[in-house]
């Protein structure tokens, strides 16, 4: 198949594209911060978009301001990538035959959930910019299913297991700090949360995606969670345990737009897509921290608020 990931350079969209080429399909990236050789692509540039989108039969929808803090700082540029750029993109996939389309969306949307095991029900009140953004880009990509386009909207969680993260979110960041024994500053240390291995993550992209190539029109709203949370004070205790450190925990106030916690009920995906997370956190905490000692990861700043977004 020819397939469009956009957001093709980031922490899910690199991985999802390198599965992508290796199982033989052809694959065109789509970033603001485009891989070597390529292009920077802008969902706001409509000639960018009606050129990668032409004759595509998928999309995998993964760009955006993805990150609660920087929503925070420019709320317009957020409002304009994430919303206006998923209208553009969906207006230009109707406009080139219908193929099907798979959006990234975040747990951000539900805000701070009443219930401590989220489902996909549970009502969506986003406690800042980026979910907000979140909400108004599910509601563009529904217009688009009632228009003719096949879709599935996945809710992601909190996702690691990288090299190619920013490294002042929580688990590149905790596991840094204690590989060199130094403190570790948490923002809201009881806030939860569910965080799931990129490569599961990509494995639920790929399913949905499988599901809509072969037909699938009406596939709901799913979470790609594990079920099991986390406390930010627990996985910091995680990251010392791995790397036998010495490291002190200090405990900061939490922020204003920051949530409580979520964890997310995985049955939905497992019933829809077959998908059930593989790789548990010590799993994946395991291997990404033989990486970054392996590829001397760069240091990050300390640890601070909206780190784990």
């Amino acid at each position: 198949m020819r397939l469009l990931v956009t957001g093709s350079s980031g922490l899910i969209g690199s991985e999802l594209v390198k599965r992508l080429r290796e199982e033989g399909h052809e694959v065109r990236r789509f970033d603001l911060r485009p891989a070597e050789g390529q292009p920077a692509r802008d969902l706001r540039d409509g000639a960018a978009l009606e050129e990668a989108a032409a004759e595509c039969d998928g999309v995998y929808h993964l760009a955006a301001v993805s990150r609660v803090a920087w929503g925070a700082d420019a709320p317009d540029i957020c409002a304009d990538i994430n919303i206006r750029g998923t209208r553009a993109l969906v207006d230009t996939m109707l406009a080139h035959g219908k193929p099907w389309l798979v959006f990234a969306s975040s747990r951000e949307v539900y805000g701070n959930p009443g219930s401590r095991l989220v489902t996909e029900a549970d009502p969506l009140v986003p406690l800042n910019e980026y979910g907000r953004s979140k909400v108004l880009a599910e509601q563009i990509v529904t217009r688009g299913r009632a228009a003719g386009l096949r879709t599935a909207t996945l809710r992601l969680s909190n996702v690691y297991g990288t090299m190619n993260d920013h490294p002042d979110r929580a688990v590149p960041a905790l596991l840094w700090r204690a590989h060199r024994g130094e403190d570790i500053e948490l923002t809201g240390g009881d806030n939860y949360f569910d965080f799931v291995h990129v490569d599961d993550s990509v494995a639920g992209l790929k399913a949905a995606g499988e599901r809509l190539a072969r037909g699938a029109v009406q596939l709901p709203t799913v979470h790609l969670s594990t079920g099991v949370e986390t406390s930010l004070v627990s996985l910091a205790e995680r990251a010392i345990e791995l790397c036998n450190a010495g490291s002190r925990i200090v405990r900061l106030p939490v922020r204003s737009f920051d949530v409580a916690g979520f964890c997310g009920d995985p049955a939905l995906a497992c019933t829809i897509l077959g998908w059930r997370a593989a790789i548990d956190l010590r799993q994946g905490m395991s291997r990404l921290l033989e990486r970054m000692v392996a590829h001397a990861a760069p240091m990050p700043p300390a640890f601070r608020p909206g780190a784990y977004d």
